[in-house]
C-alpha cells in the first residue's frame, strides 16, 4: 500500500492518545548517520516512556498508514536509522525507556529495556560479578533494541557469538501494536518457530523490541593481550590455529591489523602511541581471559616462544599491565575514527570463510587497481572472518574526487566476495544502503520467504518503509 505522510493531522490525533511531551520535531541528531552521507527526514520524533506507548504509537501509525522508522543510539553505518525516500515518517526512538527491569545472577540473566545504551548494561553486570560480552567500538552511544534489531557482532563474536547469541527472551511490540510477551529466562524453549532469533537481525521491519533477557557470563579473572607480527594475512591464520590449539575458548578476541591502519592513526591521531618503531605491515591483536590459577602472560609467552619458531612471526609486545592491555585496544578501536577523519570512497562490512582470506586479500588489491590507484585499509575481526575492507584516495586527493567510481568499487569488492561464498554484510546489516546488494547476491528462494514474513507481519509495510527489502536508495557504503 501507499504510505501517507506524518502530517500535522495525523500528528494531532497521534498526541491527544499518548502522555503530553511524547512527540518533538525532530532534531539534527536523529536526522544525521555517522558517515554524514545522507541526511534524514521525519514529520517527528516520538519518545515513549514504556511498552503500552509504543504499542499505541505503532497501532495508531498502522492504522492510518504511516511509516515508522525505529531509531537506537544513531551508530548504524548502512542508513537503517535514517529514512531519504517516500512518505514522511514518524521517527520512533526509545532512549526514554533504559530501566534495568530485573536481574539474576544466579541465573546469569538480566533484564533490561531496548533504550538501554550498551556501556551501562555492561556496567551492571559488572557490578554484579558477571560479563555481558557484546563488545563494540560504539557501546557508549549504541543501544540494545538497536543492536538486536541489527544483530550486532564486534570483537568477542569469536568466544561469545554474535548479539542473537547472548538473548534468552525479547519483548516486542508488532505493527499493529500487539504486544509479544516473550521475556522468558529459558535456554531450552522448544515450542515452535522462534520469533526471537526472528526479530533479532530484522532492523526493526518486523517488529519493535522494547527489551530483552540477555544472557550474562562468568568474568574471566585474568586478563591478557598481546600484538604479535606477522608477515602477511596467511601467517595470522596459522597462528590462530595454533593459538586455539593452546588456549581453546581462552582467546577471547583476535583482530587483523593492517599497516595502513596503523599510518592512518599516526597522520590523524599522533598522540596514540604506537607499539612498533617501524609500523609493521601486518599484525594481529590477541585478547585473552582465563580464570585465576593462570597466567596471560605466561600463555601468551609460550604462544609466541612456538609461533617464532614456526616462522609465523616475527616480533611482539605483551601487555605487562591492564593498563597497557587496554592501550591496544585503544589503538585497535581507534582504527574507525582515523578512516572517518582521513575519508573513504567506499567501505566493505564483508565475511568470508577463513581459508578464503589471504586469497581474496591478494587478489582484490589488483582488481581494485583495474579502477584507479587507491590506499586501502584492510582491518578486522580475524577470528570470526569478519573484514572492513575500506578503500581511500592517496594522498592529496579526497574522496569526492573518486565519487564517480564508488559503484565500481563496491561491485569490484562485493563481486569477489560473493564469489568466495562470503557475504557483503558481515555485522552491519542491509539497512537502506545495501538492498540492492541483497537482491544482487541474496538466495531467491530465501528472499521470497523474507518477503513473505513481512507480509504476514506487517502488511501496511509501516516498519521502517525501505529497509532490508527494498529498491536501493544508496550508492556506496
Amino acid at each position: 500500500m501507499m504510505l501517507r505522510d506524518c502530517d500535522a493531522e495525523f500528528l494531532e490525533k497521534l498526541a491527544r492518545m499518548l502522555p503530553a511531551n511524547t512527540l518533538f520535531a525532530p532534531e539534527a541528531r536523529f536526522l544525521e548517520e555517522p558517515r554524514g552521507r545522507w541526511h534524514g527526514r521525519a514529520g517527528a520524533v516520538a519518545l515513549p516512556r514504556c511498552t503500552e506507548d509504543v504499542a499505541t504509537v505503532l497501532r495508531a501509525c498502522n492504522a492510518a498508514g504511516v511509516g515508522v522508522v525505529p531509531y537506537g543510539g544513531g551508530t548504524g553505518l548502512v542508513g537503517g536509522q535514517i529514512s531519504v525516500a517516500g512518505a514522511l515518517p514518524l521517527l520512533l526512538s526509545l532512549e526514554r525507556m533504559q530501566a534495568v527491569r530485573s536481574l539474576y545472577p544466579e541465573e546469569n540473566v538480566l533484564v533490561v529495556e531496548a533504550g538501554a545504551i550498551l556501556a551501562d548494561v555492561q556496567r551492571a553486570a559488572d557490578e554484579a560479578g558477571r560479563l555481558f560480552p557484546l563488545s563494540l567500538a560504539s557501546e557508549g552511544s549504541a543501544r540494545i533494541g538497536g543492536l538486536l534489531a541489527t544483530n550486532a557482532g564486534g570483537v568477542n563474536v569469536l568466544r561469545y557469538g554474535n548479539a542473537r547469541d547472548q538473548v534468552l527472551g525479547l519483548e516486542v511490540v508488532l505493527a499493529d501494536g500487539r504486544i509479544w510477551n516473550g521475556l522468558k529466562r529459558l535456554r531450552k524453549d522448544n515450542t515452535g518457530y522462534d520469533l526471537r532469533h526472528l526479530m533479532i537481525g530484522s532492523e526493526g521491519t518486523l517488529g519493535v523490541i522494547t527489551a530483552a533477557s540477555l544472557r550474562l557470563v562468568p568474568r574471566p579473572a585474568r586478563q591478557g593481550a598481546a600484538l604479535m607480527v606477522v608477515d602477511s594475512p596467511a601467517a595470522a591464520l596459522k597462528l590462530l590455529a595454533l593459538a586455539q590449539a593452546h588456549l581453546g575458548d581462552a582467546i577471547s578476541a583476535f583482530e587483523l591489523i593492517g599497516g595502513m591502519g596503523l599510518a592512518f592513526l599516526a597522520e590523524t591521531m599522533p598522540q596514540l602511541r604506537q607499539p612498533f618503531a617501524n609500523a609493521p605491515d601486518w599484525m594481529v591483536l590477541i585478547d585473552l581471559g582465563l580464570p585465576e590459577a593462570l597466567a596471560p602472560e605466561d600463555a601468551l609467552e609460550a604462544l609466541f616462544a612456538e609461533a617464532f619458531e614456526a616462522g609465523l612471526v616475527q616480533d611482539g609486545v605483551i601487555a605487562a599491565t591492564l593498563a597497557q592491555r587496554a592501550e591496544f585496544w585503544t589503538l585497535r578501536e581507534s582504527i574507525p575514527e582515523a578512516n572517518r577523519k582521513i575519508g573513504a570512497i567506499s567501505s566493505h562490512d564483508i565475511s568470508l570463510p577463513l581459508s578464503e582470506i589471504p586469497t581474496f586479500i591478494e587478489r582484490a588489491g589488483p582488481a581494485l587497481a583495474q579502477i584507479n590507484t587507491y590506499r586501502i585499509n584492510c582491518f578486522g575481526h580475524l577470528g570470526d572472518g569478519n573484514l572492513h575492507y575500506n578503500v581511500f584516495p592517496m594522498p592529496g586527493r579526497s574522496r569526492a574526487d573518486h565519487a564517480a567510481e564508488r559503484a565500481a568499487i563496491k561491485t569490484c569488492v562485493h563481486d569477489l566476495v560473493h564469489g568466495f561464498g562470503g557475504s557483503v554484510s558481515a555485522e552491519h546489516g542491509i539497512g537502506r544502503l545495501k538492498t540492492g546488494d541483497l537482491i544482487r547476491y541474496g538466495d531467491p528462494v530465501k528472499l521470497a520467504a523474507m518477503r513473505a514474513i513481512k507480509n504476514a507481519l506487517d502488511p501496511r509495510g509501516i516498519l521502517n518503509p525501505g529497509a532490508v527489502l527494498a529498491d536501493g536508495e544508496m550508492q556506496g557504503e
